[in-house]
């Protein structure tokens, strides 16, 4: 798990679907909470830096994703998804042998065609889930990212690997396709010809191959990745929140569409940002020559 900058934030609570509450009192506590009850996500948030991060805990596993994984993340997110104070998220997996080695294939042996088709659904409705959080989503991968676990790190908006990362779609091999969304949204990142060839052999790319194609945007020692992280998370948290969560939106709503339909959701963002506090500030800010405090409001 990445360590929070700043100290330990007030207890929250926060519900998944099955309406469960869960206590987040700062990493520790955290840690100590999972290993009891058995989270299989971890969910922290720091109220003085508004970064949230979550921990993919199946470090005995690599944290593939079982049936309880993909439902806790996808209550995590949801969670978040109605949390204004957290300004940026970070999605890692604890443990430094993998960020995620896709889904659990040890239980979907057990599963019957229902279950598996089921099992793959919600790993595709959790990756959504993280893609279209209002906030900016940074991936911080150490080791292997592969099959549902790259699709996890393809849903993020920024990743950031160690060097010793290794990426791959290897559902292939075993008979089926990426399910998660990989197969939409890889051409996106590489393109069309660089996702053909990964999705087609199931091959492993390693990490400069990796920053090479664009699947990842910055590559760093693996001792470096909670610096890089936490480095570009408290940059991006430093900016306006609304104006950053509307970037998102409007990179996220514009896409594919004509351009006088993209001019008209972007310019709808951009004018709603005009009446914010925040703008006020930022304003004020520059005429005093001091860096601005955003409020979110």
């Amino acid at each position: 798990m990445l360590p929070r900058p700043g100290s330990a934030p007030g207890g929250r609570a926060w519900q998944n679907r099955q309406g469960a509450t869960r206590e987040w009192m700062g990493t520790v506590n955290l840690r100590q909470e999972a290993s009891t009850n058995g989270a299989t996500v971890e969910l922290n948030v720091d109220d003085q830096t508004h970064i949230a991060t979550l921990t993919l805990n199946r470090p005995e596993a690599m944290n593939a994703i079982s049936r309880q994984l993909a439902a806790d993340l996808l209550g995590a997110c949801e969670a978040l998804t109605n949390h204004d104070d957290v300004w940026v998220a970070i999605v890692t997996g604890a443990g430094d042998r993998a960020f995620c080695a896709g889904a659990d294939l040890k239980e979907r042996r057990l599963l019957s065609a229902p279950e598996r088709t089921a099992h793959t659904a919600a790993i595709e409705a959790a990756a959504e889930a993280l893609a279209v959080l209002p906030m900016p989503v940074i991936a911080a991968i150490r080791g292997y990212a592969l099959a549902g676990g790259a699709e996890l790190a393809a849903a993020c908006d920024l990743r950031i690997a160690a060097a010793d990362a290794v990426f791959g779609f290897p559902e292939v091999n075993i008979g089926i396709f990426p399910g998660a969304g990989g197969v939409l949204r890889l051409p996106g990142l590489i393109g069309g010809g660089a996702a053909r060839d990964l999705l087609f052999t199931g091959r492993r790319v390693a990490a400069d191959e990796a920053l090479r194609l664009g699947l990842v945007d910055r590559v760093v020692a693996p001792d470096a990745v909670t610096a890089a992280v936490l480095e570009m998370a408290l940059s991006i948290a430093s900016s306006a929140p609304l104006a950053v969560r509307a970037v998102k939106r409007a990179l996220r709503e514009s896409h594919g569409r004509s351009l006088a339909e993209a001019r008209q959701i972007v310019n709808a963002l951009r004018g709603a940002l005009d009446q914010t506090e925040d703008y006020d500030e930022g304003l004020r800010a520059f005429a005093e020559r001091r860096a601005p405090r955003f409020s979110g409001r």
